[in-house]
């Protein structure tokens, strides 16, 4: 069996696409940077992260995107030889604008170098590249109308004003021809995801509906040609649990069709899975797959019935069995790259941010802007996968004054973290501290459960954290030592979810646990990290 989530932890909207016998899933990074993170598959049961293509300045540049802006929606597909990228490039969230310029990329293998990008539009976001059956080749996205109350963290129906499509030119590498508004969505309203697939004489359009909450859809439109006029599915929404509070898998919805070698048909959806009591997604939006039936009406439908996620669906062959991840992963960084499951934020210069052969078998954190920083942010940091898990690092660092302050953190963005560090204090010396923003928007103001911090000896200190479920503990204890002590009160871990702070709307990415180090007196200051362990508890 397929066990949903085939990626937990934050991984939006995913983008499927086969070749031969090989399946990619390309989803959204947001503001983390490199951007697009790309999983591979030969089973659709086991699935490795492979690259992230925007990996370079010339690529992409999010230095000042405000949280949850950055790479949205990805669209990923195969044709004449090469993988074709397409993306948005948000560069607002909040107010009537999104400022999203949208841009497509281009490899003759997933794992080998992607071009330069080349511009598209900025219409609107969620774009998708079609390649028909005569050779052309049609772009879509949703079109956005800053001429409402729409903005982040409220969206409204009206500012999601349809699906544009129009033609690209390959050769000459732009738009051509008209634009047309070829679906206005459903009743559910707040359009978005389009991607197009051609089966029998049919385009079939698969969009994203209801926003990215507890009403979010996939909605389904066929058509005889590919600029409509476009007809709902019987059931008008192919998979959601809008209606269904006790499903397992929530917020189902945006996602793209996909066929095995022998015609077999799936649906990828993004999902999220809720804590009680507040319905906190912590691991954010993750990615599953939903085997699919075609029936005789020329509509597709869940094998099971209905438009309500599975958690286990059957998968193509019956022999594959589910690798389990282990259960601790330890990193020691004596290799002379980052650890794959690791990001940063924004910047495309990671040299300024952290070095792995400044000081040879550690992460050497260089202190930037302060932590929430939305250009020059020293953290480097993994996806929570695991409602309950643990995080431990080792971390030196002698800092000169208060200003600077390294440490471990679980984060989610600006007003959403809870960070344990080491600073100075003017009275008492080198001291641990918390800091955190449990929701605080939009100011992102910090409070100190810890006040002015308490004493710590010198030399090297082990910092970790413990999340289960809603709470967090953080601990601590001198290097080698066999106790560790917890400090500070337990903490609400599930404001760093999606919902925390302003509520569903208002951000869609997920949690992050790392390392963090910053010095607004502008100096740099070092902290060395000599590991990182990650334990699903």
């Amino acid at each position: 069996m397929i066990i949903n989530p085939i990626l937990p932890g934050f991984n939006p909207d995913p983008s499927i696409c086969r070749v031969g016998e090989d399946y990619f899933i390309a989803t959204s990074t947001f503001e983390w940077y490199p951007g697009v993170q790309i999983h591979h598959s030969r089973d659709l049961v086991n699935w490795r992260l492979v690259c992230r293509p925007l990996n370079r300045a010339s690529q992409l540049d999010m230095r000042g995107n405000p949280d949850s802006c950055g790479i949205w929606a990805p669209c990923l597909s195969y044709n004449e030889g090469l993988f074709w990228l397409v993306y948005t490039d948000v560069k607002r969230f909040d107010g009537n604008f999104k400022d999203a310029h949208n841009y497509i990329v281009t490899a003759s293998s997933v794992m080998g170098e992607w071009s330069d990008p080349v511009y598209v539009n900025s219409s609107g976001f969620d774009p998708s590249l079609f390649h028909d059956d005569d050779g052309r080749k049609w772009f879509v996205n949703m079109q956005w109308n800053h001429r409402t109350e729409s903005y982040g963290g409220t969206p409204k129906h009206p500012a999601f004003d349809g699906i544009l499509l129009q033609e690209w030119d390959a050769e000459k590498k732009r738009l051509v021809g008209p634009v047309k508004n070829i679906f206005p969505g459903s009743a559910l309203g707040l359009v978005e995801g389009p991607h197009l697939f051609k089966r029998n004489g049919w385009y079939y359009l698969t969009t994203a509906e209801g926003g990215t909450g507890y009403d979010h859809a996939v909605t389904m439109a066929r058509a005889r040609t590919i600029d409509g006029p476009y007809e709902l599915h019987p059931d008008i929404h192919l998979i959601t649990s809008k209606d269904h509070p006790e499903a397992v898998l929530q917020r189902a919805g945006h996602g793209q069709y996909v066929e095995t070698p022998d015609g077999t048909p799936y649906h990828t959806h993004l999902c999220g899975r809720p804590l009680p009591p507040k319905r906190r997604c912590t691991l954010g939006r993750e990615t599953a797959i939903q085997k699919c039936v075609w029936r005789d009406d020329g509509w597709l439908y869940l094998e099971g019935g209905g438009p309500v996620p599975a958690v286990e669906v059957p998968a193509p062959r019956g022999d594959v069995a589910r690798a389990e991840a282990p259960a601790v992963i330890v990193h020691d960084f004596s290799g002379p790259e980052l650890p794959v499951e690791f990001q940063w934020l924004r910047s495309p210069v990671p040299e300024r941010l952290f070095s792995l052969s400044a000081r040879p078998g550690f992460l050497r954190l260089f202190g930037r802007e302060s932590i929430g920083s939305w250009f020059e942010q020293s953290l480097v940091a993994r996806r929570q996968e695991h409602h309950r898990f643990r995080a431990e690092t080792s971390l030196e660092f002698s800092p000169d004054t208060y200003q600077q302050v390294a440490g471990l953190t679980h984060y989610y963005n600006r007003y959403k973290f809870h960070a344990l560090g080491i600073t100075l204090h003017e009275k008492r010396g080198r001291v641990i501290t918390i800091l955190s923003c449990a929701g605080d928007y939009p100011n992102g103001r910090l409070s100190f459960p810890l006040d002015s911090g308490i004493t710590v000896p010198e030399g090297r200190l082990d910092l970790s954290m413990e999340i289960r479920d809603n709470d967090l503990q953080f601990f601590w204890r001198p290097a080698g030592a066999v106790d560790w002590k917890p400090v500070g009160p337990v903490l609400d871990g599930g404001v760093v979810s999606d919902e925390g702070g302003r509520g569903e709307h208002g951000s869609f990415t997920g949690a992050f646990a790392g390392m963090f180090a910053f010095d607004i007196t502008g100096q740099g200051w070092p902290a060395d990290f000599s590991r990182f362990v990650y334990e699903r508890l």
